[in-house]
């Protein structure tokens, strides 16, 4: 049954088509290729703005974490300089050997420790 529907179908689509209709079925055609072609690069030019705006975003993320870095790299060069402060006062009391000045030092180092513990924070 479906052959014979597909038959009568294509016989009435194909019916007393001349040359003359032919080259109007062709030129009708061209202009549905033309029109999907039209679609296409519409899509086309949306997919690649849609994709120019996220490599903006993806640069501008970029460039904040680069900066978070540069700043972060730079408190951790205070830190150290500080740290290098306290492991001089280390040694000079382990040098001198007085229990006062070892107090004092321990005392300034969790000081110390605990400001940078809250900073970094």
């Amino acid at each position: 049954m479906m052959k014979k529907d597909l038959r009568t179908n294509r016989a009435a689509l194909f019916d007393g088509i001349e040359e003359g209709g032919i080259r109007a079925s062709s030129s009708y055609s061209h202009e549905i290729d033309e029109q999907d072609n039209e679609r296409g690069m519409d899509g086309l030019q949306d997919r690649v703005n849609l994709l120019k705006r996220l490599s903006g975003d993806i640069h501008e993320e970029v460039e904040t974490h680069n900066r978070m870095l540069d700043r972060m790299g730079n408190d951790m060069d205070s830190s150290r300089g500080v740290l290098s402060g306290t492991m001089d006062r280390f040694k000079m009391v382990f040098e001198t050997k007085s229990s006062r000045r070892m107090f004092t030092l321990v005392a300034s180092f969790v000081v110390i420790f605990l400001i940078v513990y809250y900073l970094t924070r």
